[in-house]
């Protein structure tokens, strides 16, 4: 077992064919990948696309896996935050499902609308932040990594990404008021 890399014996199994090894990472890593890219994209589908990919990419990569330069869960990190930004490059403009204001039956309806339309705002203000303020933002706090481990996954140092997470929260404390307003 790698002592530096919690991963590092998973991925060395992977490498190997071991298809329990490949249920138990998936496992692990699959809640908070799922809850980066859907975080970063505010799309169910789109998140989970994101990571199959992801899982394919750490299948196909595992035989070379090479421990030492970078934790694994780092490199699944980067390689998430590349195939987010590659989707929300290439996103345009979708319709609205047909549907889009039929009533919801349900008991409890009108607390779920409220509750929903809470989280949805958040999820609009952090749609609508700059790409690297959110990344930060969804880096620590969500995916609850140390301010060196993002900055590491950035590619900054750590006072550029606290600058980003100042600047991030600012821009979300306000496009939340301006939604209560």
């Amino acid at each position: 077992m790698d002592l530096q890399d919690p991963d590092g014996d998973l991925v060395r199994r992977i490498g190997q064919g071991d298809t329990y090894a490949v249920e138990a990472l998936v496992a692990r890593k699959l809640p908070r990948m799922t809850a980066l890219a859907y975080r970063l994209l505010s799309d169910r589908a789109e998140a989970e696309d994101v990571v199959q990919e992801l899982f394919v990419r750490v299948w196909r990569s595992a035989p070379g896996w090479r421990p030492g330069a970078a934790k694994f869960d780092t490199w699944m990190h980067r390689v998430a935050l590349n195939l987010c930004t590659d989707r929300l490059r290439k996103r345009r403009e979708a319709a609205l499902p047909q549907d889009w204001d039929a009533p919801d039956p349900a008991p409890n309806a009108e607390a779920n609308l409220v509750s929903r339309a809470d989280s949805e705002a958040v999820d609009r203000a952090l749609a609508a932040l700059a790409p690297r303020q959110r990344e930060a933002i969804v880096l620590t706090y969500y995916q609850e990594l140390s301010n060196q481990e993002a900055a590491t996954l950035m590619g900054i140092g750590v006072d550029a990404l606290e600058s980003l997470l100042a600047r991030g929260r600012r821009a979300l404390k306000l496009r939340l008021e301006q939604c209560h307003d």
